[in-house]
């Protein structure tokens, strides 16, 4: 039999696992279980014939098979219900062979989990035997000290009055001692202590004596913390740690402020003046034309009218020291500079370190809040005005790019007073000077092209007036040609379309370098062209309509006033003139206007919001 056992492992072991599937799955077919190993919830069978079934009935299964089977079919149904039983008697052994060793693994684990079981048990009554042991000691000691207990309260409380008293009466020299080493800090808080008790006993002498004593050093300590405030020498934090510790000795905190902002502010102070040298009065009335002179050269002696080439109209302006690009970096460099340092110098000791503590209390963060607002207001409005008088030097528009650049370093670092003071109007107002600014350039160069113009008819008056132009036999129906006498070399005169085709060119010319320049103000590497204003109304209302539309209505004015000159009794308007004005106007309206108009649209792209 047992040899029997062990072939039916060794075939099991080297068996095919297809075999062992096979196996299992019939088992779990005979036992009703499904995957998982669960019985499978199915609807039980009522037929007696299903030999599977709970109401399986052999007596009746076996006369269904005699009375509809024949002999060869019944044989050979008992041939394969003895192979399924061989089968399964097989599988069933061959199952509990291969299950063997875990039973036998499961057998010792039960007998070891006992006794371990029963050390613990053990164990538990040798921990329980102690336990009573010491919770019978511990009620022994209690009740041995129970009539000390009050008695040793007594004595420690007692002890904890000496060492107090210890400490109050050796308070003056440890002080002296703190004054000595400069240990404010620890000094400071060592009084704090004890200044509650000293002002409670004060009635009695021996206390009385220690709080003089105490009150005398303090004082002491405060004038060197005060002397040593005023100095402004420490760094930062010692003069945080010295601020911090005179709000502590009750020190009037609205005092402190201003002592602070006046020493900061005379320094500030010395930076404006600093920047005040910088700009020069104006000169006397006569020193400075408005309006540049006149050109001495006409056309006719230049011999070509392409010296009618755009010109920049250049206003003189008084001279200053440095340019207003050097004079904006020298003021960002040294007063806006140091305006952020005390800003931040300043919030460090009365804001940040207040808003903790017993000093939040007392409003301290708010006064001073309010003092610091009051002082950057004042001495940025003082130095807003230097550089509105310095950008007012700028009259000249030759180049336009300094200004701009000037500009610009202005309002970036006024963006360090806005991190550093959220809520201060000193950046708003900083952009109000810039906007004033490109305005005021807007201006500037409407005057130099309305200047320019006047100056090109005055030079086309003076070509015309020359005796080597003649016009009795022009012929405008032959395209406006104008042809005096002999023509020959460089004496040849020069024609009326030529000098309309010149002026034309170089008024336009000159409007593309003015617009040009003007662009400066909206270039994308410029900080400030991202505000709203320089998106929208600088565009529209500023260049567009200031500059651009008032310039062809003033060049649409000044030749109707030529127009009714020339109507007037004793006028002096050549005809000639008038008659290349109409032809100028008559191109502006077909195409110049326009041009000129889609030209600023272009550069000049108004941005919605």
């Amino acid at each position: 039999m047992d040899a029997e056992a062990d072939g039916l492992v060794e075939v099991s072991e080297d068996g095919d696992p297809s075999r062992r599937r096979r196996v299992h799955g019939m088992l779990k077919l005979y036992y009703g279980l499904n995957e998982e190993g669960k019985a499978e919830e199915e609807q039980e069978s009522l037929d007696p014939c299903d030999i599977n079934g709970p109401h399986f009935d052999p007596e009746h299964y076996l006369n269904k098979l005699r009375r509809e089977c024949s002999l060869a079919e019944l044989m050979d149904q008992e041939t394969c219900m003895v192979k399924q039983i061989r089968s399964l008697d097989s599988d069933m052994q061959t199952l509990v062979y291969e299950n063997y060793n875990k039973f036998i693994s499961a057998t010792d684990t039960i007998r070891k989990m006992k006794n371990d079981f029963k050390k613990m048990e053990d164990e538990m009554d040798c921990l329980s035997a102690n336990m009573a042991a010491i919770t019978e000691f511990s009620a022994c000691i209690s009740g041995t000290l129970q009539d000390q207990h009050a008695q040793i309260t007594k004595l420690s409380g007692v002890h904890t009055l000496l060492r107090k008293l210890q400490f109050l009466f050796e308070l003056p020299a440890r002080l002296n001692k703190c004054l000595e080493l400069q240990a404010y800090a620890q000094a400071v808080n060592s009084h704090r202590r004890a200044r509650c008790v000293l002002r409670q006993y004060s009635h009695l002498p021996s206390f009385k004596g220690i709080q003089d004593d105490c009150h005398a050093i303090m004082d002491k300590l405060a004038q060197e913390l005060r002397q040593k405030f005023r100095d402004g020498g420490s760094s930062a934090k010692d003069l945080a740690q010295c601020v911090e510790l005179l709000l502590q000795l009750d020190e009037p905190a609205e005092e402190l402020c201003d002592k602070f902002l006046s020493h900061a502010r005379s320094r500030l102070e010395s930076d404006l003046q600093g920047l005040e040298a910088e700009i020069r009065p104006y000169p006397s009335a006569p020193a400075v034309k408005d309006v540049p002179a006149r050109r001495s050269t006409s056309i006719a002696g230049a011999g070509s009218p392409a010296d009618l080439s755009p010109k920049t109209s250049a206003l003189p302006s008084p001279t200053s020291n440095t340019d207003i690009l050097e004079f904006i970096d020298r003021g960002c460099n040294e007063f806006v500079s140091s305006l952020c340092l005390v800003i931040a110098s300043y919030q460090e000791l009365f804001i940040n370190h207040a808003q903790a503590g017993e000093l939040a209390s007392k409003n301290i963060p708010q006064m001073a809040n309010g003092k610091l607002h009051a002082f950057v207001d004042d001495l940025a409005a003082r130095y807003f005005s230097l550089v509105e008088r310095r950008i007012q030097e700028e009259k000249g528009v030759g180049d336009n790019s300094l200004l701009v650049r000037a500009l610009d370093r202005f309002h970036r670092r006024l963006q360090a007073v806005a991190k550093l003071l959220p809520g201060s109007p000193v950046p708003n107002k900083g952009i109000e000077i810039v906007i004033r600014a490109a305005t005021e350039r807007v201006k500037q160069y409407l005057a130099a092209l309305q200047s320019f113009y006047m100056d090109s008819l005055t030079d086309v008056r003076q070509a015309l007036a020359t005796p080597r132009l003649s016009v009795a036999g022009a012929s405008v129906a032959g395209g406006g040609a104008l042809h005096g006498g002999p023509a020959s070399g460089r004496d040849a005169p020069t024609s009326l379309p030529e000098l309309l085709s010149s002026l034309s060119a170089s008024i336009l010319n000159q409007i593309k370098s003015v617009l040009a320049s003007v662009h400066l103000f909206t270039a994308k590497d410029i900080t400030f062209s991202n505000k709203p204003y320089f998106k929208g109304e600088f565009c529209s209302q500023g260049v567009r309509e200031s500059l651009v539309v008032n310039f062809i209505k003033f060049v649409c004015q000044s030749s109707r006033q030529f127009c009714e000159s020339a109507g007037d009794k004793g006028g002096s308007t050549p005809p000639v003139l008038l008659l290349l004005l109409s032809r100028l106007c008559l191109d502006y309206e077909t195409s110049t206007i326009s041009y000129i108009l889609t030209l600023t649209d272009e550069q000049f792209l108004v941005q919605q919001f």
